[in-house]
């Protein structure tokens, strides 16, 4: 089954592939570049980066590069993550239009007016954000640290410590539902993440009845899930909640495959483990 994607521009065609990415690793040698390809960019990118990950996980690689250059196949929020975290490198993005829904979906001006409707409040941003919300900040989370960081607020702070979260609604619906607490959360989401809906759940599950779900906090999807676990209709052990930096390898469907380039590095892994 094909679940629903963003719509994307026709594939650049070239000759030579192989010789292509040759000349792209003898050029970043030469201007003493990194190349840090995110989880979800295509086969062709990913194999001639040095590196590739989640958006965080590539931006702690960038500071532990000895390279004087980095060269961020991602988006805006990625590359400017990665600058705060070495200040001292030329940070370079290919994409220039590369934009993220979610990073957009709120901004340093509405954050701060947000901030002043509930003054003393703890706030907690998604890692998919642009610097200026970040320097608006208290706590920058990741989709694998954020309940237990919120749950570190409530233990410090006392539990009814009020909690500004966004800018995804999908990840802050997670977290209430595994702290038990209301926040207050930013009407935020990833376009792509958004358009996987319970009904395409429903109709996987059917399709694939006993298949292991893994589900990325973000999907719109996650909390159906739950609720099927609730109801018992689905075994809580094969329901895996993951970040993009995290893998599970096993030999079941896929059940949330929301982008191409993550599923394709889930398959190799998987491939190399039972070759």
């Amino acid at each position: 089954m094909n679940l629903p994607m963003a719509p994307t521009a026709a594939p650049a065609v070239f000759e030579n592939i192989p010789a292509l990415q040759s000349e792209v690793r003898a050029l970043a040698e030469q201007r003493d570049a990194v190349i840090l390809a995110h989880n979800y960019q295509v086969p062709e990118v990913q194999d001639v980066a040095h590196y590739v990950g989640d958006s965080l996980g590539l931006s702690q690689q960038a500071a532990k590069a000895g390279a004087g250059v980095i060269a961020f196949c991602g988006v805006h929020f990625m590359a400017e993550t990665a600058s705060i975290l070495c200040p001292e490198k030329t940070v370079l993005i290919p994409d220039l239009d590369a934009g993220c829904s979610l990073a957009a979906s709120i901004t340093a001006e509405q954050l701060r007016d947000w901030k002043a409707q509930h003054p003393g409040a703890a706030v907690v941003m998604y890692v998919n954000t642009t610097a200026d919300v970040k320097a608006e900040t208290d706590y920058c989370v990741t989709s694998s640290n954020a309940v237990k960081v919120v749950e570190h607020i409530y233990r410090e702070h006392g539990p009814e410590t009020e909690i500004l979260f966004g800018p995804d609604m999908f990840l802050g619906a997670y977290v209430e539902k595994m702290t038990g607490r209301r926040m207050h959360v930013w009407d935020g989401e990833c376009h792509v993440h958004a358009g996987i809906r319970p009904s395409d759940i429903a109709a996987v599950r059917e399709a694939h009845p006993g298949a292991d779900f893994l589900i990325h906090p973000e999907c719109g999807c996650s909390t159906s899930v739950m609720e099927y676990v609730a109801a018992g209709d689905v075994d809580a052990e094969g329901v895996h909640m993951l970040s993009t930096g995290e893998f599970f390898f096993f030999p079941f469907f896929y059940a949330d495959s929301w982008q191409h380039g993550l599923v394709l590095r889930v398959g190799e892994k998987e491939k190399k483990l039972t070759s």
